[in-house]
């Protein structure tokens, strides 16, 4: 089709299609009786706390891993992140799936990112780093940030076992295709201001089943402007916000990152990969079911007050008071007050905090821990306050080190820990304490997310190390003195409308 005669079919919004129409389309095998599609799935990613149930199951029922090449697996989850760590873990029965996820791994043939493997990390930061996750390409996992990976403009969402087990053994799932959703973020965001806060913002204005039956395509200036390991960040949280999946387009920026990586194609595969992903946008004109625009300039430096991501406030703002919410939302709030017990209208900027973690698929990449750093330098953290840092792949960890990040940690008073999930949450057995109050670059703040009775509050990396510096919760820079009204500076238009 001609430029001119696609311009003008765009134009008429007969045929334009959003991105991840593109996407469905290029891996839709075939419609199934009852609405669902049959998708093709390019990648399958395991870890080792479903990984040794999917391979066993698959083998117990009769069948193998269709193609072993498009499938990997890494030990993220349960394995300790202490240094000098092997298969023991703080977990009671972590060295059982250890052990069970490699044997199974080794059998069946896949790709294996074991223990202290040079590039182990986590599942979804290890994948784009090696050019494992691709734009264009679908890939699934059984963990539900999987949808990070939609910020290449790859088509990713997390999966259960079972289905982990189907797409090994055909390498295909039956999916119901979602909704279209684009939240498009016009402006630029505050210096200080990050993809993270971005995302708490969304979240805790449109609440956290705003995206329920969606796929979420980010779009915008503001989002055109991000890196591509913050826009990693932006699409990590995508499920928090209840969506099937985020997507960016991909573009310069994208293709820039992906030049020359282990499983990127090269040669002339690459140019046509290259220009293959210059297709991979939603045309002018494309509809989508809901849009939302958000005005980037309202945003300030976010941080959690209860046990939902949207259960955020500006850090100069404070918890909101009971009788200002819908009565179905102040009953569940109400009980995140008694579990973090602080009261409503609690100033968020006067809490103090016991701990600070750095880490997790959402902010554990090196911008990461650049950004934390710089804040740090120079400085040590609070009296009192315990802090830990775990990068979130060894390829981070090394890349750290060659430039003399781990030193300003560790003099500031940050543990340096290898790679893993860590205290992103309770699985291997990591955690500050019952009754601790962390500041968390982590995507949850669910009761006991981060160990039994642990309260934990979400945020920036970079307000993680301001606040672990001051003990109380801060803004590493302070944040542009505007109005800030839950849906001020927005304009939504709802379902059927755009």
């Amino acid at each position: 089709m001609s430029t001119t005669l696609s311009s003008a079919v765009a134009a008429t919004g007969t045929t334009a299609t959003t991105l991840f129409e593109k996407l469905w389309r290029d891996h839709e095998v075939g419609l199934l009786p009852g609405g669902d599609s049959l998708i093709y799935i390019d990648r399958v990613f395991l870890h080792e706390r479903t990984g040794s149930i999917a391979l066993q199951s698959l083998e117990s029922a009769g069948h193998s891993v269709r193609d072993p090449a498009r499938v990997f697996c890494t030990m993220d989850h349960i394995v300790d992140t202490f240094p000098g760590r092997g298969d023991k873990t703080l977990m009671p029965s972590g060295t059982d799936f250890i052990v069970a996820t490699r044997q199974a791994a080794r059998a069946s043939g896949v790709q294996l990112f074991d223990v202290n493997h040079v590039d182990q990390g986590i599942a979804h930061v290890i994948s784009p780093e090696q050019g494992i996750a691709l734009p264009g390409l679908t890939l699934v996992c059984p963990d539900s940030h999987t949808c990070s990976l939609g910020a290449l403009g790859a088509l990713a969402w997390g999966i259960g076992s079972s289905e982990a087990e189907h797409a090994l053994a055909t390498n295909t799932l039956r999916v119901r295709k979602p909704k279209t959703m684009r939240v498009t973020v016009t402006g630029t965001l505050a210096a200080g201001v990050t993809a993270k806060d971005l995302i708490l913002y969304l979240i805790s204005t449109h609440g956290a089943d705003g995206g329920s039956g969606y796929a979420v395509e980010f779009a915008g200036s503001a989002i055109e402007a991000l890196g591509l390991e913050a826009r990693l960040t932006l699409c990590n949280m995508a499920v928090e916000f209840s969506a099937f999946t985020g997507l960016i387009a991909p573009d310069a920026v994208t293709q820039a990152y992906f030049e020359g990586r282990d499983h990127a194609p090269r040669g002339d595969d690459w140019k046509l990969a290259a220009e293959y992903w210059q297709t991979l946008r939603s045309d002018d004109g494309a509809q989508f079911d809901r849009e939302i625009i958000i005005d980037a300039s309202l945003i300030e430096p976010m941080v959690t007050w209860g046990t939902s991501p949207e259960h955020a406030v500006a850090i100069t703002g404070r918890v909101p008071l009971m009788d200002s919410l819908a009565p179905a939302k102040a009953e569940s709030a109400q009980k995140a007050l008694e579990y973090q017990a602080i009261p409503a209208g609690q100033v968020m900027a006067e809490l103090p905090i016991d701990a600070a973690f750095i880490g997790s698929c959402t902010n554990s990449r090196i911008s990461d821990l650049r950004i934390a750093a710089e804040v740090l330098r120079g400085k040590k953290v609070a009296a009192g306050v315990s802090a830990v840092v775990v990068p979130g792949s060894r390829r981070v960890k090394r890349q750290a080190e060659a430039e003399g990040l781990d030193k300003i940690f560790i003099e500031s008073g940050f543990e340096w820990r290898d790679s893993g999930c860590s205290m992103c949450f309770y699985a291997g057995g990591e955690t500050f304490g019952p009754g601790k109050r962390v500041i968390s670059s982590t995507n949850r703040n669910f009761e006991g997310r981060q160990g039994p009775g642990t309260r934990t509050h979400l945020a920036s990396p970079a307000t993680v190390a301001a606040s672990a510096i001051a003990g109380f919760i801060r803004a590493a820079e302070a944040p542009a003195s505007k109005a800030v009204e839950s849906t001020q500076g927005e304009v939504i238009v709802e379902e059927g409308a755009a």
